[in-house]
């Protein structure tokens, strides 16, 4: 049996949780996520020739839906300019470098510039594992690009304690292609099969790894719906937990 050495980390749901900027946002009078990404493109648009909000946004609608079939049946990653691309051609339109530029840093932004809350205890537990493994992310981007990703774990306090980042739009596949899983092992000098990694979805997290040998805990702190029906090596609660059952693993 194999020598435990390394950690890997999804980032939503389990590093930070998602859509906690929401109430952020709200407060500060500022459009919802979804609704800004798609008044960015109609804003665009509209400067250059007059377009209906609401072709717009239909037009995303369809994009995003082509992306998550990608992302979702075949573990491909479109970067987000790809996705912008895809609105844009389904509208017939193009944009000047500059504006579709402006689009793609302005949608990359958000959840950096309003950043959602880390999960608690979760800067303890990677200072406790860091001490005896190697850690690594391993995560989808499904609109934040990894170089946002970065910054938001730097907003946090916690970047400096990655030894690796496998972010799927650079990586070009998405949890649980093994290429994810293979970037991280790479980066760290380890082998799949001296690998742990920590997420809160079933089929990503916890089928992933263990189709590739390594094991794998299900974090269910934020989000428990696979709870009932893992085949995770173990579950984990709360991230003040995380060291033991990661030792623990370690030892068998």
């Amino acid at each position: 049996m194999s020598e435990i050495k390394a950690v890997t980390f999804d980032l939503w749901d389990t590093i930070v949780h998602d859509d906690s900027d929401e109430p952020k946002r709200r407060e500060l009078g500022l459009r919802n996520k979804r609704d800004e990404r798609r008044q960015l493109v109609w804003e665009a648009l509209n400067a250059i020739e007059p377009i209906d909000y609401e072709t717009v946004s239909l037009a995303y609608d369809v994009a995003d839906a082509g992306f998550n079939v990608a992302w979702k049946e075949d573990s491909i990653n479109w970067r987000l300019e790809q996705r912008i691309r895809v609105i844009l051609n389904g509208l017939g339109r193009s944009l000047p470098q500059e504006a579709f530029d402006h689009v793609v840093e302005r949608t990359g932004a958000m959840e950096v510039e309003v950043p959602p809350d880390a999960i608690e205890g979760i800067a303890w537990a990677l200072g406790e594992l860091k001490q005896r493994y190697h850690l690594a992310i391993v995560s989808d981007a499904i609109v934040t690009p990894g170089t946002g990703l970065r910054e938001l774990l730097a907003r946090h306090g916690v970047r400096d304690l990655f030894d690796g980042f496998a972010f799927s739009d650079e990586v070009g596949r998405s949890k649980p292609h093994r290429s994810m899983f293979e970037s991280a092992a790479e980066q760290l000098g380890v082998e799949l099969d001296e690998i742990v990694h920590i997420g809160d979805r079933d089929h990503n997290d916890v089928k992933g790894p263990h189709a590739i040998g390594a094991k794998a805990v299900l974090f269910t702190a934020t989000r428990d719906n696979d709870r009932a029906t893992t085949t995770a090596d173990a579950i984990c609660d709360h991230h003040f937990d995380l060291p033991a059952i990661i030792d623990r693993l370690a030892r068998h």
